[in-house]
């Protein structure tokens, strides 16, 4: 066989296929008209020409949609990631100190009022008996010395009515030394009973100061027993300081709740000794939850006390949770921090600086689902209706 090429075939290799953007003449096919022979087809439109109008519509449409919302709401928004749920803790401590004989479990509910925990209480019922005890012996004193001021008293009353007798003898006396006096003096009398007379009247005028010596001491007894008693009722002041104390202190034996919430972070065991003032457990009130959001000092400006809140809160997906401005803090996150800078020395980098505001729950929220410590992501509309007409109302 020869492998010399026609004239056709050389022309046929030698000319380039046709590319597809190329117009190209099909031959006729068996059952259309002969007319169509050799006619030319246009290549079908490309996909990227339909799509591409498609996207710039749709791109169009959301940049309108979310231009519009932030013309009308996005630009009043002040928000921070900054932000958690928090809650005013207890620390229940122990006053006295004691054995713990009872203590509530961890992370469940009480009331205000409820034990939370017990204090082995023996010694401090017994120092109660024991000042109850010292309180009546002081009692019985202070009476004994009142039933002492009485008889006193009585005893000055018969001073008194001796000094009276002793006065009325002393008279007589000296009446019958006068006539003696006389009857000697006219030479009547005898010179003996003029000493006798003399006599008598002296030892009656003895007798008087002998009474109202008698007198001056009762009086001064009446008045060193009043002031025992007087010492002894300060004393009596004292005990009952003191059982009023031990009173106290038995009723420390007892912790209870000052709140309703949960008990959280227990750090004492039954049959532990917990010193005064030791930590027992921490009350975490959950139905009065609010959220703490730290915005930049540049965002201040434009918050406000009543305006409302959007809170996201990230254990909670898909949930919004509504709050409004309650207050905003003293001063800065720095400013109450355990070591505030100094800026007065060495170089000095400006850093924005946050600032503490407080947020209430508004929205109707099961207790326990926030619980101090969530993360969370507070905005905060700044051309709230509601929030205005407050402001224009203090105004």
């Amino acid at each position: 066989m020869s492998d010399a090429k026609s004239p056709e075939a050389a022309a046929q290799a030698a000319t380039p296929p046709a590319s597809p953007s190329q117009e190209v003449a099909m031959p006729a096919r068996a059952g259309h008209p002969a007319g169509l022979e050799g006619e030319v087809l246009r290549p079908r439109r490309s996909r990227k020409r339909l799509i591409l109008p498609l996207v710039a519509l749709a791109a169009l449409g959301a940049g309108g949609y979310y231009g519009y919302g932030y013309y009308t709401t996005g630009r009043f928004i002040v928000s921070t990631d900054d932000a958690y749920v928090k809650a005013d803790v207890t620390t229940l401590a122990a006053k006295v100190p004691g054995y713990i004989a009872e203590v509530a479990e961890p992370n469940s509910h009480v009331r205000a009022g409820d034990v939370v925990a017990r204090i082995d209480d023996g010694d401090y019922r017994l120092a109660v008996e024991a000042a109850r005890g010292k309180l009546a012996t002081q009692q019985a004193t202070v009476e004994r010395y009142s039933r002492q001021i009485e008889a006193q008293q009585a005893t000055l009353a018969q001073a008194r009515a001796q000094l009276t007798a002793a006065e009325a003898d002393a008279a007589r006396a000296e009446a019958d030394f006068q006539r003696a006096t006389q009857l000697a003096a006219a030479e009547y009398g005898s010179k003996q009973r003029l000493d006798a007379a003399r006599a008598e009247r002296d030892r009656l005028q003895a007798g008087v100061e002998a009474a109202r010596a008698a007198i001056a001491t009762a009086q001064a007894n009446i008045e060193v027993t009043r002031a025992q008693q007087e010492e002894a009722r300060g004393a009596l002041a004292e005990l009952r300081t003191a059982l009023a104390r031990a009173e106290r202190d038995l009723s420390f034996t007892v912790v209870t709740a000052p709140v309703d919430g949960v008990i959280g972070n227990r750090a004492a065991e039954r049959g532990n000794y917990a010193q005064a003032g030791a930590r027992l457990a921490a009350l975490v009130p959950l139905h009065a939850v609010y959220v703490e959001a730290n915005f930049k000092e540049t965002q201040l400006a434009r918050l406000k006390p009543g305006q409302a809140v959007d809170i996201d809160v990230d254990a909670l997906p898909g949930h919004t949770i509504h709050g409004r401005v309650e207050s905003f803090a003293p001063g800065s996150g720095s400013v109450f921090s355990l070591l505030p800078p100094e800026n007065a020395t060495g170089n000095f980098t400006k850093i924005v600086q946050r600032v503490p505001v407080r947020i209430s729950i508004q929205s109707p929220v099961d207790e326990g689902a926030l619980r101090p410590g969530l993360s969370v992501v507070a905005q905060v509309r700044t051309a709230d209706p509601v929030s205005a007409s407050k402001e224009l109302a203090a105004r």
